[in-house]
């Protein structure tokens, strides 16, 4: 049987398209939803013209009565777009000219309200929905619960079940999770590891936080470092404070010029005021004994073992202090 194209989850929110070969029971998908198309996972395609290749097929290859969402704020994606020719697209994104738009974005804690405006283009109906709640902070996460709105809208969900089901979800696990609190700071771990989601993610934790946020990151994998070096040197910016740790290999040989203290390095000479080197977990819980404070943010992010980390952190904290978690 030919190889069909397959959604492979790389982590929370991003994602990238595969070939497997289905077996002959299975039934393609009918929507696919496109947010973002970035240089990543290169060793697998081997230059991003190839990604970007297998991003379109991803969507060609729905069934004739099926469509593709796609994101209009992200420039590849909407250049894409563009080249779709025989496959109906959903355009989604807060962009002024997509079908599916969100606005108005404000937060209650960490919960995202805002706005969806949905026009169709051979009707010219408008839709509005606002005053949607969605219990976790974040443009992106808005973003994608609108992808996600845009898909329902077509299968013919109602208005009220969509707003019931974005206020009733549970979240992501490893997407922002709150692993507990200490003395007023609040814990919490993501399995960001690309650039774009370490920005998204700290962006989110800035708009929600009334304190300082403290990162921490463990790189993954030297070739995704090496590749995307300046680009991580310039992802932590929304952190007050920024711990690098050892990259974690994932099974890969090391390269020359590739370590956590090149890249603490280069954070620093880039202009950011707080990185430093945490040459192990054990030195984490006392250093940010010390330097947080009451309603600051702790963010570990990486694919790697430091969730582990952000599991342990708030006993760890209280075990230090004497203060329970």
């Amino acid at each position: 049987m030919a190889p069909t194209p397959a959604w492979a989850r790389a982590s929370g929110w991003w994602w990238r398209p595969t070939n497997r070969t289905a077996p002959s029971s299975s039934c393609p998908p009918t929507s696919r939803i496109v947010t973002n198309i970035d240089p990543e996972h290169l060793d697998h395609y081997g230059t991003f013209d190839n990604a970007r290749a297998a991003f379109r097929q991803f969507v060609e290859n729905v069934p004739f009565y099926g469509f593709g969402v796609m994101c209009l704020d992200h420039p590849e994606v909407q250049t894409m777009v563009s080249k779709i020719e025989d496959r109906k697209v959903v355009t989604y994104g807060e962009n002024p000219q997509a079908d599916v738009r969100f606005r108005n974005l404000r937060y209650e804690g960490a919960t995202s309200i805002f706005d969806v405006v949905i026009r169709r283009r051979r009707t010219g109906q408008v839709i509005e929905m606002n005053g949607l709640r969605l219990p976790m902070p974040g443009r992106h996460n808005v973003s994608n619960a609108t992808a996600a709105i845009a898909v329902a809208h077509r299968l013919g969900i109602s208005e009220e079940a969509i707003a019931k089901g974005l206020a009733g979800f549970g979240g992501v696990k490893r997407r922002f999770t709150h692993t507990g609190e200490w003395n007023g700071i609040q814990v919490f771990d993501d399995y960001g590891h690309h650039p774009v989601e370490i920005k998204a993610v700290l962006k989110a934790a800035r708009d929600t936080c009334k304190g300082r946020i403290i990162a921490v990151h463990q790189p993954h994998r030297y070739s995704r470092v090496h590749s995307l070096f300046e680009d991580f040197a310039a992802c932590f910016n929304d952190a007050d404070t920024i711990f690098i740790a050892p990259i974690y290999s994932a099974g890969e040989d090391p390269i020359d010029g590739v370590t956590a203290e090149e890249l603490v390095s280069r954070i620093k000479s880039g202009g950011h005021r707080d990185a430093r080197f945490l040459s192990s977990p054990d030195a984490l819980a006392p250093f940010v004994a010390a330097l947080a404070e009451p309603g600051d943010f702790v963010v570990l992010l990486g694919a790697g073992s430091i969730t582990n980390w952000a599991a342990a952190l708030p006993k760890e904290l209280a075990s230090l202090s004497g203060k329970k978690a």
